[in-house]
């Protein structure tokens, strides 16, 4: 199976290490960043989604017009317009940038963050909300006929999409979430099921648990694993290059008064239970930024040379992994330095595999 690459848009240069500055949108900047993402080999760049950030459908219709190739995948928090309105929005991203859109559902953990776009249902009915809201979509994307829909959260009547996506059957849905109401969702919806840079056996285990909610539905399904590879010529220089990175983010969060809190979300309390175990795991995966930071979202590395993080990336596609969403602490030159040599090895190697996999 061919594996897929993900990298990552924001709409000015900032990580950990990186304060903000300037305006929060940079058009060159957003064209920088997707055009080398393009010339870099990834096969899609991710556009995230938060209460007090941009519209990323917006920044990916941006983006797709100065590229030819490179795929989009949009985070959208559903429950802030109706599935009708979001369905049609995306088809007609979807047939202006040429078949490239893929959406990523995350519902959201933090309370405190929904109530900012005025949501205050709690988890569970908000993931009952998604359900319903995805099964809606997936209908405004397909049905031939208007429909009618009655549900406990939205009702339609006459419901129907003149626009269509040019990819068959519909638009690829990428789905994030860990706690068991997520993996129940995701196990009737989601195409592909994305996870943060955790351990091997917590890939495994929830790998498991997803495989066996799809397989419920008659489904079968993907994986995404995200991580933040730290690439050095030794493996000695990409470990110095990890405690640089982690001194610089403390000084940061010092200087800008960020505080550790405690996540509310599943996801992030999976990658600090990782984390207590140690700040190197594995063969090399490295917790210590999201140790520091309490799990905010993609905050795992893997650390080495390009032949060993592609190795480690192939241990996790032989746990089933396919997509691999990265990003670095350096954004736009980890993601060109990625390109040279961490895309293609991983792929030659993924390829001779499967190769002998054929042969065996």
């Amino acid at each position: 199976m061919s594996i897929e690459f993900i990298g990552y848009i924001a709409t000015q240069p900032f990580s950990e290490i990186h304060p903000r500055s300037g305006q929060t949108i940079q058009p060159e900047y957003v064209e920088k960043v997707a055009r080398a993402h393009e010339q870099a080999g990834f096969d899609r760049a991710l556009v995230a989604y938060h209460s007090n950030s941009p519209d990323s459908a917006f920044v990916a219709a941006y983006a797709a017009s100065v590229t030819t190739k490179l795929k989009f995948l949009i985070a959208h928090r559903p429950g802030f317009i109706a599935p009708t309105v979001a369905a049609r929005q995306f088809a007609t991203l979807d047939v202006f940038n040429g078949g490239r859109t893929a959406v990523h559902i995350i519902t959201g953990g933090d309370d405190k963050e929904l109530r900012a776009d005025g949501s205050y249902i709690g988890k569970d009915d908000r993931y009952a909300r998604t359900d319903e809201y995805l099964s809606v979509v997936r209908q405004e994307w397909t049905a031939e006929k208007p429909f009618d829909h009655h549900g406990t959260y939205y009702q339609f009547e006459g419901a129907h999409s003149l626009v269509k996506s040019p990819q068959q059957p519909h638009i690829p849905v990428y789905f994030g979430g860990a706690s068991q109401a997520a993996i129940e969702v995701a196990g009737k919806h989601a195409d592909v099921y994305a996870l943060w840079g955790e351990t091997y056996e917590q890939v495994r285990d929830i790998v498991k648990q997803v495989r066996a909610e799809a397989a419920k539905h008659g489904r079968s399904i993907r994986f995404s694993l995200s991580l933040r590879p730290i690439l050095a010529e030794t493996e000695e220089k990409a470990w110095a290059r990890a405690d640089s990175i982690l001194e610089r983010a403390k000084a940061q969060a010092e200087s800008a008064g960020i505080q550790r809190r405690e996540p509310a979300n599943e996801g992030s309390k999976r990658l600090l239970a990782a984390a207590a175990q140690g700040t190197r795991l594995d063969k090399r995966l490295w917790t210590g930024i999201a140790g520091l930071l309490g799990a905010k979202g993609n905050s795992t590395a893997l650390v080495g040379t390009a032949e060993q993080v592609a190795d480690a990336l192939l241990d996790y596609y032989d746990l089933g992994i396919t997509t691999f969403l990265i990003r670095g602490f350096d954004p736009l030159e980890d993601a060109i330095d990625y390109g040279k040599k961490l895309i293609p090895l991983t792929r030659e190697r993924v390829a001779k595999r499967e190769r002998d996999r054929k042969v065996a």
